[in-house]
């Protein structure tokens, strides 16, 4: 029915029935959400009936359910323009339609101008106060954050990609290069990849094995080595009640058959969305299991000593909210993780937000990415690439092949990751040569926090990304071998380039000696630096792994000063070891120590370098 105006200025009762009755047809399809057929019908009523001010709104509103903000606006404004009084309950879609053009100040007049209407039912007014808090929202943001010169402009990944069905849920490897997605045919979803050479995208394709056979699955993405592709879907005879999260490995023939990752992670109720951290420890992942701080909330688990994923962890009220949080993406750095939520503050629908951890491994507030990349709509996922440079996300934009597209934008710089570099090598026994499968672990030489722990593959292959700009501790671990530990300084290394470093492990064996890299003393001082926990609890863990091994820690200087001073600083030295060591719970008989002062160089004291390497306190097993 034509509603009832509000001024004389235009007559409802006015327009031809004939008009009115192909009008109330478009208002039956508008309802069917069929809006290009109504949008059509409409035109028409207005030719027939340039005054017919709702044929002006109705076709206003279905330009605005199509994302055609600009005619919507128009349309409202001729509409606003015949009858003002009667305009003045449309300034909500009006203002909504203003926002979609990123015209917020003006959307925050009209939307103002709507609440002062004064016979606004509860609904009205909750809908218009929602609004009115996104346009304040995204104007505050705009003035806080200058846009400097940055133009959001999305590439089309075209038709190597993307094709007249829906494509969706991007995720790219450490070497952005593979791009696996999602692809909706018909009522099944596809798992599909495309192999990048450059900035070029190779032709799709579905992803080899036997994966795409089962019909009920969804999100997915790879690990970013390449070797691990975790999804969510509803398989037969391993699914719970609901979506569980699923696991399938690499191997010569293709995608192994999924396993589900179990009770630890999965539950009852909707479990998706998964991401693994660049290491391989943590997975996150969204669910809508009670106990949670609303709709779906992004959980984590971390995956155990023996392979096994621990209990899902909610990552809190600072993250999540009473709304959905969903598609959580964690970047190659560790250190960086995007998600979408409707229930902090944004644009409205659901906005992308990214978090960061602080120097001490705590996750810190989230972010909002903003206008444009954030809009009045629905943001879905984004996968961002190891450089940090480029986002990837999904869109049914005006040059989409049909419905959703895979597309790359520039992001911004102030919300990118940390720059990446990447180091690699394989971890062999000594006296062999042979590979071993060994823990890797890098510590950020300055806060003493573990960034990464990696588990080489049967190859005692190890591939790990690092945030630039700082030095790390490099720690390797194998049972039946000591320990090896080393300061990789590679603050001033470019991003993105690689930093090769083949590691052999020296077996357990009587009077081996082991030099610590890391223990670095003040000038004349024997008190323990802090960064010198990191390979003395190695050792305590080779002490406690061996129970009757026994060991010396030696103290050595170089030949500056008195020999009986150095003798004694040596001496000290290793005391302070061993007082370390014996506070951990091991026996005071296994650690015994001796000061050596300056008499057993290893390097020509007439050089700074040669004296720094004498400068070194070391450990020998004197007994197995």
């Amino acid at each position: 029915m034509i509603g009832r105006g509000f001024s004389q200025t235009y007559l409802p009762e006015k327009v031809k029935p004939k008009t009115v009755e192909r009008y109330e047809k478009a208002l039956d399809l508008l309802q069917d959400g069929s809006f290009s057929q109504a949008a059509a019908i409409l035109a028409d009523c207005i030719k027939e009936d340039s005054n017919f001010v709702d044929a002006y709104l109705s076709l206003a509103g279905a330009m605005g359910q199509m994302k055609k903000y600009e005619q919507s606006v128009k349309l409202y404004e001729k509409a606003r323009s015949k009858d003002t009084a009667y305009f003045l309950l449309y300034n909500l879609p009006y203002s909504i339609n203003l926002a979609g053009l990123g015209k917020f100040e003006e959307a925050l007049n009209a939307v103002n101008k709507f609440l002062q209407y004064p016979k606004l039912n509860e609904r009205s007014i909750k809908s218009g106060q929602y609004r009115k808090r996104c346009y304040e929202f995204a104007i505050q943001y705009a003035l806080s954050h200058p846009d400097n010169g940055y133009r959001f402009a999305p590439v089309n990944l075209g038709d190597s990609v993307n094709t007249s069905d829906a494509e969706y849920y991007p995720s790219v490897t450490v070497t952005d290069s593979l791009l696996v997605f999602t692809r909706r045919v018909g009522r099944r979803e596809e798992f599909v990849e495309s192999r990048i050479n450059g900035k070029e995208f190779g032709k799709w394709k579905f992803i080899d094995g036997d994966i795409n056979i089962e019909t009920n699955k969804g999100a997915l993405s790879v690990s970013q080595d390449g070797e691990w592709l975790l999804f969510a879907g509803e398989l037969s005879r391993q699914a719970h009640k609901s979506f569980d999260i699923y696991i399938s490995y690499y191997t010569p023939d293709g995608w192994s058959e999924p396993q589900n990752l179990g009770e630890n992670v999965n539950s009852d109720f909707w479990d998706s969305g998964p991401t693994l951290s660049p290491d391989k420890r943590a997975l996150y992942f969204v669910s809508n299991r009670p106990g949670g701080y609303g709709g779906s909330d992004i959980y984590v688990s971390y995956r155990q000593a023996n392979g096994k994923w621990g209990p899902a962890q909610n990552m809190g009220p600072e993250i999540n909210t009473a709304g959905d949080e969903l598609a959580p993406f964690i970047h190659a750095d560790n250190q960086t993780l995007y998600f979408t939520s409707d229930g902090l503050p944004g644009y409205g629908g659901s906005d992308l937000f990214v978090i960061r951890k602080n120097a001490e491994g705590q996750w810190g507030k989230p972010e909002n990415l903003g206008y444009p990349i954030n809009t009045i709509e629905n943001e879905g996922s984004l996968a961002v690439s190891a450089d940090g440079l480029t986002a990837y996300f999904a869109s049914d934009r005006a040059d989409s092949r049909g419905g959703l597209d895979l597309y790359k934008f520039d992001l911004r710089p102030d919300i990118r990751p940390n720059r990446t570099l990447y180091v690699k090598g394989i971890v062999t026994d000594q006296q062999t040569g042979k590979p071993l499968p060994s823990a890797v672990e890098l510590i950020d030489k300055g806060t003493q926090v573990a960034l990464m722990k990696v588990q080489t593959d049967e190859k005692g292959e190890y591939f790990i990304t690092l945030p630039t700009g700082k030095d790390y501790v490099f720690t390797v671990n194998r049972k039946g071998y000591l320990f090896y530990s080393e300061l990789y300084a590679l603050s001033q290394q470019q991003p993105d380039s690689v930093y090769k470093k083949d590691i052999a492990l020296q077996p357990v064996a009587l009077n081996t000696e082991v030099t610590f890299h890391n223990i670095l003393f003040a000038t004349g001082s024997y008190v323990l630096p802090k960064e010198a926990t990191v390979e003395l609890d190695k050792l305590v863990q080779v002490l406690t792994e061996n129970p009757t091994l026994q060991v010396e820690i030696s103290g050595h200087t170089d030949n500056v000063g008195k020999t009986e001073d150095n003798l004694q600083l040596s001496i000290n030295r290793a005391k302070s070891i061993v007082a370390y060591i014996t506070g951990k719970g091991i026996a005071q008989q296994r650690v015994s120590y001796k000061g050596y002062g300056a008499a057993q160089p290893v390097a020509d004291n007439t050089t700074e370098e040669g004296r720094s390497k004498n400068r070194r306190t070391t450990f020998r097993i004197t007994a197995l």
